[in-house]
């Protein structure tokens, strides 16, 4: 009876018969694999897999779950190939005509299902025997049961140095699954660098986030906060802080050099000796360079009655002795805003009124200056804190009294007076102090008359800051006018520092210069002979919220 054409065939039946026509008309081909690397075409390995005998359940699991043989070695590597593809011959079954329906149909298998399936078959094949399959069938089981994975894909090249691979434990689990997980080692926190004793490490290094420590916050006097709440002062603060943040360096190391001068200034010191480790140790700690870091003016160590300006020339013998009284006064700065700060060293503590008279007084004006404060005021309170005191030297009382014809200072940019003077005593002038200023709040206490004047051996020149182009006609000045602009453009300087630039015979040259106002001498201001003079010093700045004494330390 034949098939009605009209009638469409179940799919089960077609595919069926397509079967059987490709069994009847199929011829053998070459056994040459599809691919170069070996593997089976998808075609070919669907035909072989459809006319496969069945497998038993073991063996199945065992295919499965089979590793991929080890690589061979060179001389092995050829008779694998050969025995591989000697058992299991590629023969291409492909019908003469192919159903469309049919050949979709053997799209579906992707390349990752062939690749997979010739993996365990190749596996199966070459060279693994019953034992092995038995072992690999135990050691999936176990690791089903304990839930980790095999230690082939888990375990770290360290994990695997610790391991001991030796076959199953007494559970039946295997010893990778207990491999110890790798510790991780705590990393120890690096300390804060530290400085050493005595100071040798650059303060920049100490402070790597480039952010040094703000000086003692106060408030304006008779201030109703509105500055500290106003956010147009706040911001006005934080478009000036790189320029703050450079002064607070420089008063950073004012404070680390002073406090290890402190520890080892003991009678006995030749002067020379005290200046230069007190200068020396500043290029270190501030990294000198030029212009842009470095010594503010030369130091000041005037002793007795010599109140201000006087530092030891090359070759002076000067000592320090027990009852001398020493005004240690140095600034510091970075990028020409300084930092000019001092203090008095006194051994003996028949002075310590002294020290303390000027102590105060300093404190006081710091606590009258502010914006808009009236610098004649600010000198009035500073001469009544003062003049209150009283010394006993060697059986003599004295009054403390103000030197009066020396003053505090506004500070500017490379300009260490900048125009404004803080008097230490009432009747001063009725200027006011304005925001974002710089003032050195210094004071001047002596037993003497309270009036110094000019004496000695000159040490100290400064370069006229308004001075315009003056024609020289010395040659010799030309070129020390030259020194003096590349390393301390108006800046203070003194003999010693031309000493240790390599100039010589330079005193005719420098006394030229002098006279043409182009350098302003600065000679030792005096009181009378056989009189203490003591001196305490701090910078503060007039910020647009509040008042920052830049300088003060633990010390003073």
């Amino acid at each position: 009876m034949g098939r009605d054409p009209a009638r469409k065939l179940p799919q089960a039946e077609f595919r069926w018969r397509l079967e059987a026509h490709a069994r009847r008309h199929r011829r053998p081909r070459s056994p040459t694999p599809a691919f170069s690397t070996g593997r089976l075409s998808p075609k070919a390995t669907l035909g072989r897999r459809l006319r496969r005998p069945p497998r038993s359940a073991a063996v199945s699991s065992a295919v499965r779950h089979a590793r991929p043989p080890l690589p061979p070695s060179s001389a092995t590597a050829s008779s694998s190939s050969t025995l591989g593809r000697a058992t299991f011959p590629v023969l291409h079954a492909r019908p003469r005509r192919l159903h469309r329906r049919f050949e979709s149909s053997l799209e579906i298998y992707n390349m990752a299902a062939v690749d997979a399936a010739t993996k365990e078959m190749g596996a199966l094949h070459v060279g693994q025997n019953d034992e092995m399959k038995e072992n690999l069938i135990k050691e999936d089981k176990a690791a089903n049961s304990n839930n980790v994975v095999l230690a082939a894909q888990s375990s770290t090249p360290e994990d695997d140095d610790e391991a001991q691979a030796d076959g199953p434990s007494q559970d039946g689990a295997p010893e990778s699954a207990k491999k110890k997980k790798k510790k991780n080692k705590s990393k120890k926190k690096k300390d804060p660098l530290q400085q050493t004793d005595p100071p040798s490490i650059p303060v920049d290094e100490l402070f790597p986030s480039g952010e040094f420590p703000e000086g003692e916050i106060q408030q304006y006097k008779d201030d109703n906060l509105w500055r500290t709440t106003s956010e147009e002062k706040r911001e006005l603060e934080r478009l000036q802080k790189p320029m703050y943040n450079s002064v607070r360096r420089a008063a950073e190391v004012h404070r680390q050099v002073r406090k290890y001068m402190r520890s080892i200034i003991k009678p006995g010191m030749l002067m020379v000796d005290l200046c230069e480790t007190l200068e020396n140790m500043v290029r270190k700690l501030i990294k000198e360079n030029g212009l842009q870091a470095g010594i503010a003016f030369p130091t000041g160590c005037s002793l007795n009655w010599v109140a201000a300006h006087w530092t030891p020339n090359a070759g002076d013998k000067t000592v320090l002795q027990y009852d001398d009284v020493m005004k240690l006064d140095f600034g510091t700065h970075i990028d020409g805003y300084i930092v000019d700060c001092a203090f008095t060293v006194a051994f003996n503590p028949m002075y310590d009124p002294l020290l303390q008279a000027t102590r105060d007084a300093t404190n006081t004006g710091i606590k009258e200056a502010g914006i808009d404060a009236r610098l004649c005021d600010v000198g009035a309170a500073i001469q009544e804190v003062m003049e209150s005191y009283e010394v006993e030297i060697n059986g003599k009382v004295f009054q403390v009294r103000s030197v009066r014809n020396l003053n505090g200072h506004s500070i500017g940019p490379y300009q260490i007076h900048a125009g404004k003077s803080v008097p230490i005593v009432k009747g001063g002038e009725q200027t006011k102090m304005e925001e974002g200023e710089f003032y050195a709040i210094e004071t001047f206490g002596s037993t003497g008359k309270g009036f110094v004047r000019e004496d000695l051996e000159c040490s100290h020149y400064m370069k006229n800051f308004d001075v315009g182009h003056v024609p020289l006609r010395l040659a010799k000045a030309k070129q020390l006018l030259g020194t003096i602009n590349n390393n301390f453009g108006t800046l203070a300087f003194c003999r010693r520092y031309l000493d240790r630039l390599g100039e010589t015979k330079y005193l005719m040259a420098l006394k030229n210069l002098c006279d043409n106002g182009i350098v302003q001498p600065y000679p030792p201001l005096c009181d009378v002979r056989g009189s203490y003079v003591s001196q305490f010093e701090h910078t503060i700045l007039l910020r647009p919220t509040c008042k920052e004494v830049i300088s003060r330390g633990d010390d003073y």
